[in-house]
C-alpha cells in the first residue's frame, strides 16, 4: 500500500504535510470545494487514465492518496459510530464500475436513463432519501472507467420511456440523468468526471441530453466547455429555513447565482424543488423561495427553465439510517399527515397524505405560473 500526501505546490510527491480540512468538508460560503481527507484508489482504477487523473486532482487539493495493492477497499473506520460516519464522509474511493453498473436503468420521472459517475455524496442532508439504499459506510465511490461508461451510452438512444417517446418532453431527446446516486458538481473538484461528460455530450451528434442537479455552486469549470446546449443543470433548492438540513452544501442564494451563470453560458437550466417539506409556515417559506428565484433569473433572455417538484418521503430503512446519522434532528419524520405507499418494486415508503399533497401541488402550480410564467413544470411527485 502506497500513501501520498501533497499540496498544490509540490504536486503531491514530497511527502510533506498537506493543508486540508480534516473533516473533508469545505468552509462555509459560496464557492465551497469538497476536499476529501483521504482518497483510496484501487489497483484496477489505476489502470485507467481517468482514475490516475482523479488521484492527481486529489493530491492537488491536499488529500492523502492511498494506492491500494488490490481492488478491496480498506476503509479502516473507527469503532465509534459518529467518528466512523465523519471518516466515511471524508473518504473518496476511486474504483472501477463493473458491467452490471454500466447497464443503465430507467429513472422516471426525471429521465430515460440513469448514468452513474459515482455513488455517495459529500453533503450531510438530514432527509437523504438514498440513506437506506446505498450499502456500506457513506463514502463516495467515483468510477475510474469513465471511457467505458460513456462508450455504452449510444446503445440507449431512443429506447427510453420518459422523454424518448413522450409527446410533451420529446424535445429533450433521450435523456441521461447523472445525479441519482451522487451530487456530480459537489465532487467535481476531486473527480473532473462531470466536465468530461458534459464535453462528451457536446461532441456527441445525437438527439440526447445530459441532466444533473446539484446543491453546490462551483460551476466555473463548466462555463467555457463546448456543451452545445446538450446539458441541463438544475439547482436543487429549498427555503433558507429548511436548507439547514443540508449540511456541507452551498447556500441557496449561491446556487441561484450559479444557475444564472450557467444560463448565461448557454446551458439549459432548471429547478429541483426538493424535498418539499410541509412544515408550519410552508406557504410563506416556499412563496419567498419562488420569489427569490424570479429575482435571481430576472432579465435572462430566452432562458430554458424547467421545474421538478418532489415532496418529502422516506422509507423505514432510510429513516433508521438518518436517525443514526443525525440524532436529535428537527426534521419531522413522524406518522402524522403521512400515508404508506408501495413502489413499483414492492418496497414501502411514507409520503404526505392526499389532503396535504393536494394543498402543496395547488400552491406550487399557482405560484410558479404567477412568478415564473415561462417555466415548464416537468413533473410532481
Amino acid at each position: 500500500m502506497t500513501e501520498w500526501r501533497g499540496t498544490v505546490a509540490d504536486g503531491g510527491r514530497s511527502g510533506g504535510m498537506a493543508t486540508r480540512i480534516e473533516t473533508g468538508e469545505a468552509a462555509d460560503g459560496p464557492g465551497r470545494v469538497w476536499r476529501p481527507k483521504r482518497v483510496l484508489i484501487t489497483r484496477s482504477a489505476r489502470e485507467h487514465a481517468h482514475g490516475r487523473a482523479i488521484a492527481a486532482r486529489a493530491l492537488a487539493l491536499g488529500s492523502v492518496v492511498v494506492e491500494l495493492p488490490g481492488d478491496r477497499l480498506a476503509l479502516d473506520l473507527p469503532d465509534d459510530p459518529r467518528r466512523a460516519y465523519a471518516t466515511a464522509k471524508a473518504t473518496l474511493a476511486v474504483v472501477v464500475a463493473p458491467p452490471s453498473k454500466r447497464k443503465l436503468q430507467p429513472i422516471a420521472p426525471s429521465a430515460d436513463w440513469r448514468v452513474d459517475l459515482a455513488e455517495g455524496c459529500p453533503a450531510h442532508c438530514g432527509y437523504c432519501y438514498l440513506a437506506g439504499s446505498l450499502k456500506g459506510p457513506p463514502i463516495v465511490r467515483a468510477y475510474a472507467n469513465l471511457d467505458e461508461i460513456m462508450g455504452g451510452l449510444p446503445d440507449y438512444l431512443g429506447r427510453g420511456q420518459v422523454t424518448s417517446r413522450s409527446v410533451r418532453r420529446m424535445d429533450e431527446g433521450t435523456t441521461f440523468e447523472a445525479s441519482c446516486y451522487t451530487d456530480p458538481l459537489g465532487i467535481e473538484p476531486a473527480t473532473g468526471s462531470l466536465s468530461a461528460l458534459v464535453s462528451a455530450f457536446g461532441a456527441w451528434e445525437a438527439d440526447a441530453q445530459l441532466r444533473f442537479t446539484t446543491k453546490y455552486d462551483d460551476v466555473g469549470p463548466l462555463l467555457d466547455l463546448d456543451h452545445r446546449g446538450r446539458t441541463r443543470m438544475r439547482a436543487s433548492v429549498n427555503p433558507t429555513g429548511y436548507a439547514r438540513f443540508e449540511g456541507g452544501t452551498s447556500p441557496v442564494a449561491a446556487r441561484l447565482v450559479a444557475l444564472r451563470r450557467m444560463a448565461e453560458a448557454g446551458y439549459k437550466i432548471g429547478l429541483t424543488i426538493a424535498p418539499i417539506i410541509a412544515a408550519d409556515g410552508w406557504e410563506r417559506a416556499y412563496g419567498q423561495l419562488i420569489a427569490d428565484v424570479a429575482d435571481a433569473l430576472a432579465g435572462l433572455p430566452g432562458a430554458d427553465l424547467t421545474v421538478e417538484l418532489i415532496t418529502h418521503r422516506y422509507t423505514p430503512g432510510s429513516k433508521a439510517v438518518l436517525e443514526s446519522w443525525y440524532p436529535g434532528s428537527a426534521l419531522d419524520m413522524g406518522a402524522a399527515g403521512r400515508t404508506e405507499k408501495r413502489t413499483k418494486f414492492g418496497s414501502l415508503k411514507y409520503v404526505y397524505d392526499a389532503d396535504v399533497m393536494r394543498a402543496l401541488r395547488g400552491f406550487f402550480e399557482a405560484e410558479i405560473a404567477r412568478m415564473l410564467p415561462d417555466a415548464r413544470i416537468l413533473y410532481w411527485t
